[in-house]
């Protein structure tokens, strides 16, 4: 229902701390391309679904206040573990990026002691 919407405004969220905060790290571009490319195409499978529609209120779920609570409900749960994941996997990439250049940086060093 609206589950794509908490990585959707987390992405909104950084990429606006990013323009603000001058100084921050490049590094944040993949996981706020992740955020927001994920949230996009759940939008377009939700959309697909008749999930959201181009008028007010936007979605389906919000048409029935008996609806909303489950909506919330998925959102709290789906839309954070979603959230996680995205975050965890960017934290991934981030730890070997970092290995790797460790272990690139150490390969340099001992070959320019050899020659």
């Amino acid at each position: 229902m609206a589950c794509f919407l908490v990585p959707l405004g987390l992405g909104v969220i950084l990429a606006i701390v990013k323009k603000l905060v001058k100084n921050i790290s490049t590094k944040l571009d993949l996981l706020i391309k992740l955020l927001l490319g994920g949230s996009f195409i759940l939008a377009i499978e939700h959309l697909w679904h008749g999930e959201i529609v181009p008028w007010p209120p936007f979605l389906t779920a919000m048409n029935n206040p008996a609806e909303i609570p489950v909506m919330i409900n998925e959102m709290l749960i789906n839309g954070t573990l979603m959230s996680i994941t995205i975050i965890s996997i960017w934290i991934s990439t981030q730890i070997i990026k970092n290995y790797l250049i460790i272990k690139h940086q150490k390969t340099i060093k001992t070959s320019q002691v050899e020659l």
